[in-house]
């Protein structure tokens, strides 16, 4: 089973933001946890678990990577 939400690598920017895919379409950009969910609520997804696999995939680093070269 794949994850319907993807959050991928952070991009190094001023500030540093992850893209969010959804169903394989780009649905968003977050900057935290918060913004991954407000845009899975976007999207219309009721149930986010932030930590179930089969919810969401973290690319390049977990929930609580938000610059690169530091993990919270």
């Amino acid at each position: 089973m794949t994850a319907r939400i993807v959050v991928l690598r952070v991009v190094p920017a001023d500030p540093p933001f992850r893209v969010v895919e959804i169903d394989g379409q780009v649905a968003g950009t977050a900057r935290d946890l918060t913004d991954v969910v407000r845009i899975a609520y976007q999207a219309g997804l009721t149930h986010v678990d932030l930590d179930d696999p089969a919810v969401v995939r973290w690319v390049g680093g977990g929930k609580y990577t938000w610059s690169t070269g530091h993990a919270w």
